[in-house]
């Protein structure tokens, strides 16, 4: 009778997973009918197919529960994750995936009629303003990465010595890291265009119509919003350095340059490797300030043509799909970019890993 009961559920299972799998693939092969189906009211498979794969994935854990296995609680922990795993899959990878496929068509947001191979990719190369996009998001982030964590390890030294209300400075510090990028660009915007012209007599022209300060100006509002962020993350390292080394090597005579150079840095080598991590990857991705301080302006004069000085990568991809309505192309932007910022991250983290080692 026992046998005969397993039998059932491993049935159960296995319904299941078929279902579900069905019910996957035969998404992914509608994509480009959907719109004909909304329209025509669709056939039964099509109306119910959200219903078909709840009830499949509940047969897979139910099946899974029921079914005797010398794994059984491995397998009962798994299906009390599978609700996480599915928010994951459905809100990260499934969206993931499915750009990397709209990159190889001609999809313009709501659907695509034909699959342009690396088309999109090969157009990319060729234009000019993604390359130049490429570069100044390049020089943006060699300079952002370096001044925000200078300016976060020097505040987060201030704060760490004997200094009188530091716990104030501390909190004055982060806050800027809480206002919203777009609401703190258009503070600052208005900083740049009205507030310090006039300090300064309003003979002086405002950063922003300037490609080079306009630049500088967008490192200044990124260190001064994020620059308290990472303070509190090498405060961390710094109060974790044992005080009873730090007294040994000033009573073995080691100046504070010495003991900040040779015993400090090496034993928060890891709070390093998470700062540069973070600031290289926001550093990349940065949109909000962009769009609402620059919005990618102003024009450059590069090669005899007309480029936004501060469009970056992020920016340009968003001008791509929302101003020139070209998805498909955009959706080839922001794989390329996915690649840059994975690739580049790992080389940091790696290459900060060995030191660690090392130190």
């Amino acid at each position: 009778m026992e046998v005969k009961e397993n039998k059932t559920w491993s049935i159960v299972g296995l319904i299941g997973i078929i279902l579900t799998i069905g019910i996957l693939v035969y998404d992914v092969s509608i994509l480009s009918q959907v719109d004909a189906l909304e329209k025509s009211g669709g056939n039964i498979l099509f109306n119910y197919r959200g219903i078909i794969l709840v009830s499949g994935i509940v047969l897979i854990i139910l099946g899974a529960m029921k079914m005797p296995s010398h794994k059984h609680n491995s397998i009962v922990n798994t299906v009390f994750l599978l609700p996480v795993l599915m928010t994951f899959f459905i809100t990260v990878l499934l969206p993931f995936g499915i750009g990397i496929f709209y990159s190889f068509t001609d999809w313009n947001g709501l659907k695509f009629e034909e699959f342009v191979g690396l088309a999109n990719y090969l157009d990319i190369f060729g234009d000019a303003k993604f390359r130049y996009s490429f570069f100044i998001t390049f020089i943006f982030t060699l300079l952002n990465v370096v001044i925000v964590n200078a300016v976060a390890f020097a505040l987060a030294l201030m704060v760490t010595s004997n200094l009188r209300g530091a716990n104030f400075y501390k909190a004055a510090y982060f806050v800027p890291n809480l206002i919203g990028g777009i609401v703190l660009g258009y503070v600052w915007q208005f900083v740049f265009n009205r507030v310090i012209p006039q300090l300064l007599g309003g003979e002086v022209a405002s950063m922003l119509t300037n490609p080079n300060l306009a630049l500088a100006a967008i490192i200044i509002v990124s260190t001064w919003q994020y620059g308290g962020y990472i303070m509190m993350l090498y405060v961390t390292g710094l109060q974790s350095v044992p005080k009873s080394v730090l007294e040994a090597s000033s009573i073995d005579g080691a100046t504070y340059p010495q003991t900040l150079r040779f015993i400090t840095m090496p034993m928060i080598a890891n709070s390093f490797t998470v700062c540069l991590f973070l600031t290289i990857v926001n550093s990349f991705k940065q949109f909000d300030l962009n769009f609402a301080i620059t919005n990618g302006g102003p024009i450059r004069i590069v090669d005899k043509a007309a480029m936004y000085s501060t469009e970056f990568l992020a920016l340009n991809i968003y001008k791509t799909a929302i101003t020139e309505n070209n998805y498909s192309a955009a959706q080839a932007k922001a794989v390329i970019f996915f690649i840059i910022i994975a690739s580049v991250s790992l080389l940091q983290v790696s290459i900060n890993k060995r030191k660690e080692i090392e130190a």
